[in-house]
């Protein structure tokens, strides 16, 4: 098989025998014949999966360049698999019991699992076949002991015949030989030719007395299970002095750091840590603190650190949005490179990552990124490109926590080497098992920002935080009340196992228990009073319950409007303000226009949405937030913060109103406890928001006589 290489074995000084006493039989036969060949064959008599941690870089190079590996083994049997046979079991389902034994046992060990990573996509890509050889004479089964192999370049054969079994101690623990015929040598050729043909004989299974069973089949699900598993790299030369030295100016190909950005001290300190932790870990960030630039900023010290090696890097960030992508790439093109944005229909996007990867493999390309939402990530096309990729791979995962969820967690490529998760709220909600996975996949928190540690360093603005305390009519506290007794049944059921997705028993439940608050009626009256007192102010975010009144879906009533829908009837009809609508169906051409229209304060005062705005949207130029609905979980009440406490020109301070829900005075629907756990799931919020605002004594006060009658003083 040509394939531009061809006479690359002649070059690597192939002595004619190997001798344990005289040499590594690794290090200076299997490594460097693996690093030239592009074709491999090898019978043995026992093969080790194990033996692939031991080869070392001589396997990286074959599989990244596009190498076929054909294997024929015996695997050890056991006392056991030997009683099995010698019972009438069938010899395929015994041999293949005992190999893939072998290669789940081999799986355990991190080096070997690495290995068995780059035969996992050799297995994808059909060039990586396994057959399993046994004698058959008569009634008699016995182990095919056998040790030939063959290396192939598109122009010569190195072939080999000795005592080493492909397998950890053969090739290491024990003493060994080998002899080794090259075609390129005179006296060799012949018995070069006759040990390749021997091989093919024993592929096709047409030699005397010996049986060749496929196990490819068998074998794909145990290592491509590995391979899809967490990969350490190989550790990176020292950085640069004690603070990142990012690339100056732009390296063409590559990313690089733009010439006009102030990258500020945290943000380094952040890159550091990561790099610290073999680039891999999530950067616990505010929001507003500038985890895009930061992120970018590394992959651009890693794009550097490679380049001066000679290797190339391929970046893929995952955001869950489109509108984020577009946001991404905006930003990735500042750093000087042009990203493929893979959303939508994959006819656009497929080709132009198709020939991206094309032009890594061919080395014609110092570097890419692609830029894909959650849903493209787990499609089918995405993730077979990424299976193909062969070079260095860094996965930025921009608010990480989404890919926890069960649908995407096993989507995440297991080939990157490098891998960045960002977050301000990394931990998933009730769902210990996806927080789990998140930190499996990316490493630990390796870098911490919170809010309070932003506003003191002048990256986020000061703010004063009012809560409005709103109470819950009759009608809603009694469906408060059943519907947190059915989340109660739940609970207990599944003894917090499962994880509350959107999709699942737990979390509707949980959502519509937040909707009855989010929608509570009393909250339009007051939101009016607030709006009045700021009739003629700019930049004001309006964050608004999702659908409608849970109670219009109980009656039957689907034509009451949304809570979005009345409120941008107050401030746009009743109060005469300039006031739009940003949710999941504005158009994305329409979401710049309204964002630029907004930042400019001149004809847009009010921009209303629901969830659109709560992760990665930039809207700075916001100085007061409405919050009319918030979960109890907190990254949403803390997303939505940090939207309003960016900094922006002649903006220094933000105010944050706070829609609030108590148990109403003569509250007779609502049990004691249940009364209770309400507001201590209202109050940890409140409590969060007024602990750095600059009026907290002011709003802690004004509720102490509340935390007094619930027995709260606590939350």
């Amino acid at each position: 098989m040509a394939d531009g290489t061809g006479g690359a074995l002649r070059g690597t000084g192939l002595l004619a025998d190997y001798r344990s006493d005289r040499c590594d039989i690794v290090e200076d036969f299997y490594a460097p014949a693996l690093a030239a060949a592009t074709a491999y064959d090898r019978a043995v008599g026992y093969f080790s999966s194990s033996v692939l941690a031991v080869l070392g870089q001589g396997v990286e190079r074959f599989a990244a360049r596009g190498g076929t590996m054909r294997l024929i083994a015996s695997p050890q049997l056991t006392a056991e698999d030997v009683q099995q046979l010698e019972s009438g079991y069938a010899v395929r389902a015994i041999l293949e019991q005992a190999a893939l034994r072998d290669l789940e046992d081999a799986c355990t060990d991190p080096r070997v699992a690495h290995r068995l990573g780059r035969l996992g996509l050799l297995v994808a890509d059909g060039r990586l076949d396994v057959k399993l050889a046994y004698v058959a004479s008569g009634d008699r089964i016995g182990m095919y002991h056998e040790k030939i192999g063959v290396f192939r370049d598109g122009r010569d054969l190195v072939a080999f015949k000795g005592s080493a079994n492909e397998t950890r101690s053969g090739l290491i623990g024990n003493f060994e030989s080998i002899e080794v015929f090259r075609t390129w040598e005179p006296g060799d050729s012949h018995r070069a030719v006759r040990i390749s043909q021997d091989f093919e004989e024993l592929w096709q299974d047409r030699t005397p007395l010996l049986r060749v069973l496929d196990f490819t089949a068998a074998a794909k699900e145990v290592i491509e299970s590995c391979a899809r598993r967490s990969v350490t790299p190989p550790p990176l030369p020292p950085m640069d002095g004690a603070t990142v030295t990012l690339p100056r100016p732009k390296a063409e190909g590559r990313l690089g750091i733009p010439g006009d950005l102030v990258v500020r001290d945290y943000q380094k300190q952040a890159v550091e840590r990561w790099f610290g932790n073999e680039c891999r870990g999530i950067l616990r960030m505010a929001t507003g603190t500038g985890k895009t630039l930061t992120a970018l900023a590394a992959a651009a010290q890693l794009s550097r650190i490679l380049g001066n090696r000679g290797e190339a890097l391929l970046t893929v960030v995952v955001a869950p949005y489109q509108h984020l992508v577009d946001q991404w790439s905006r930003d990735i093109s500042r750093f000087g490179m042009t990203p493929v944005r893979a959303y939508e229909s994959v006819s656009r996007w497929y080709p132009q990552a198709g020939t991206l990867l094309d032009a890594l493999t061919l080395g014609t390309a110092k570097g890419g990124v692609i830029v894909t939402t959650n849903a493209t990530l787990g499609s089918d096309a995405l993730q077979g490109l990424l299976e193909r990729h062969r070079g260095r791979l860094l996965v930025i995962a921009d608010e990480c926590h989404n890919l926890g969820a069960r649908r995407l967690r096993d989507k995440l490529p297991g080939n990157a080497g490098y891998r960045l998760g960002l977050s301000a709220t990394p931990e998933r909600w009730f769902d210990d098992e996806g927080t789990d996975a998140l930190t499996g996949f990316f490493g630990p928190v390796v870098f911490e920002m919170g809010i309070g540690d932003a506003i003191r360093a002048g990256a986020l603005c000061h703010y004063t935080y009012t809560p409005i305390l709103i109470e819950l009519d009759d009608q809603e506290a009694e469906l408060y009340t059943e519907v947190t007794e059915k989340i109660a049944k739940l609970f207990a059921a599944q003894r917090f196992s499962e994880n509350s997705d959107e999709d699942t028993p737990l979390g509707k439940l949980l959502r519509k228990r937040a909707n009855i608050l989010g929608h509570a009626r009393a909250k339009l009256p007051a939101l009016r009073r607030e709006l009045t007192l700021r009739r003629e102010s700019s930049h004001q975010l309006l964050y608004c319950a999702e659908g409608r009144h849970p109670l219009s879906y109980e009656h039957g009533d689907g034509d009451e409007p949304t809570q979005l829908q009345q409120v941008l009837g107050l401030a746009g009809q009743q109060l005469r303000m300039s006031a739009a609508p940003y949710t999941a169906e504005t158009r994305r051409e329409d979401r710049q226009e309204l964002l630029r229209r907004f930042a400019s304060g001149h004809d847009l005062q009010v921009l209303a949405s629901m969830k659109c705005l709560d992760e990665g949207v930039d809207v700075p130029a916001a100085r007061t937030a409405y919050l009319l609905a918030s979960s109890s979980n907190p990254r949403q009440f803390i997303q939505r913060r940090g939207r309003v406490l960016r900094r922006a020109p002649g903006k220094e301070h933000a105010d944050i109103v706070d829609f609030v829900v108590v148990p109403p005075e003569a509250s007779n629907g609502l049990a004691r406890e249940t009364e209770r756990k309400m507001l201590a799931r209202e109050l940890a919020r409140v409590t969060e928001f007024a602990h750095l605002a600059d009026n907290e004594v002011d709003t802690l006060d004004a509720l102490r006589p509340l935390r007094l009658r619930y027995g709260l003083m606590d939350v």
